[in-house]
């Protein structure tokens, strides 16, 4: 028996499933302007838009933007930590496949390099406009977004330290961290318009990786 003090149950339930009903509806309006602005992104190759055109597109109002995103960048920002989430699921699921632990971190750090490799015929402004900028403006959100990468790499780093495949001295998680930083400044560099430099590959990424970590 509830005492006078506490709400009846049927009035707990009734708020609940009201809440539970509100976040399924926002976390609906909220994909819809991702979807909008990625098709945007998409079509012009530039993340140079308004937000009144992903509004448009989403067929949704200006006053339910702002109820979802802060602005502009808080919206690019979600695309961004979407984009990473997936690369990092990506790139786990093609570790999978193999049973020796320096060979997944080889192919993590392969897949992750060719990622964050600049091309310019693939058209991915997130990471070729957008990321450059919050690197410089917004650290912090830079870090969190690519917590999914340090979690996966760090989780890859630590089964091979418990196979005895890394130096006794390496620290794991700050290796994964050392690595993925490495990694993805070396492939951003690597796209030179130089015709006579060679690009660095991802397999020489990770060659270099697996071997400064790893028991030679």
């Amino acid at each position: 028996m509830s005492s006078p003090s506490e709400e009846p149950a049927w009035k707990q339930r009734a708020v609940e499933r009201s809440i539970k009903t509100a976040k399924v509806r926002a976390a609906q309006r909220v994909q819809r302007f991702l979807d909008a602005a990625q098709a945007i992104i998409i079509e012009k190759g530039t993340t140079d838009f308004t937000v009144q055109e992903v509004v448009d597109r989403s067929r949704q109002s200006l006053r339910s933007f702002y109820l979802q995103f802060d602005g502009k960048h808080e919206l690019l920002l979600a695309l961004f930590e979407d984009a990473l989430s997936r690369s990092a699921d990506q790139i786990r699921a093609a570790t999978a496949g193999h049973t020796d632990p320096i060979e997944r971190l080889k192919v993590a750090i392969e897949l992750l390099f060719e990622s964050s490799r600049p091309d310019r015929a693939a058209k991915r402004p997130l990471f070729t406009d957008f990321a450059p900028r919050l690197l410089v403006s917004h650290p912090s959100e830079v870090k969190i977004a690519h917590a999914p990468l340090l979690v996966l790499l760090t989780v890859l780093m630590e089964a091979a330290s418990e196979a005895g495949k890394l130096r006794k001295e390496v620290n794991p998680k700050r290796m994964a961290a050392i690595t993925m930083q490495t990694v993805m400044f070396v492939a951003q560099s690597s796209g030179s318009d130089d015709a006579t430099v060679k690009p660095i590959s991802a397999e020489e990424g990770g060659d270099f990786c697996a071997n400064g970590f790893a028991v030679g």
